[in-house]
C-alpha cells in the first residue's frame, strides 16, 4: 500500500484500495445507534444518504487507527467510524 502525504492523497487512496463508498455496510442496530447518538429520528434510507454524502464529499477528512476508519465531515458536524475490514458502519458522534 501506497503512503499518503496529504488528506486528499489518502483520502484517494482510501477509495481506490478500500472502495468504503462502495462497500459500507449497515446492521439494524446501527440505525437505532445513529439515531440515539444524534438524538433523531432518521428513516435507514436517509441514515444512508448522509453517510454516502459524507464518504463522498472530498472535505471530509478520513484517518485509519487500528481496527477503525474515522470520518470527519464539518458540513454535516458527525464522525462516522467504520471497521476497516467488514467496512461495517459501527457509530456516528455529533462534533463540533
Amino acid at each position: 500500500m501506497l503512503k499518503a502525504n496529504t488528506k486528499i492523497q489518502y483520502w484517494l487512496l482510501l477509495w481506490k484500495e478500500d472502495k468504503l463508498i462502495d462497500n459500507v455496510t449497515y446492521t439494524e442496530l446501527v440505525f437505532a445507534r445513529v439515531n440515539k447518538k444524534l438524538n433523531t429520528d432518521l428513516s435507514k434510507s436517509r441514515i444512508k444518504e448522509i453517510v454516502n454524502g459524507i464518504l463522498s464529499d472530498e472535505n471530509s477528512f478520513i484517518e485509519r487507527i487500528g481496527k477503525n476508519y474515522y470520518v470527519r465531515n464539518k458540513k454535516y458536524k458527525i464522525r462516522l467510524t467504520i471497521n476497516s475490514s467488514t467496512k461495517r458502519l459501527i457509530t456516528v458522534d455529533s462534533i463540533l
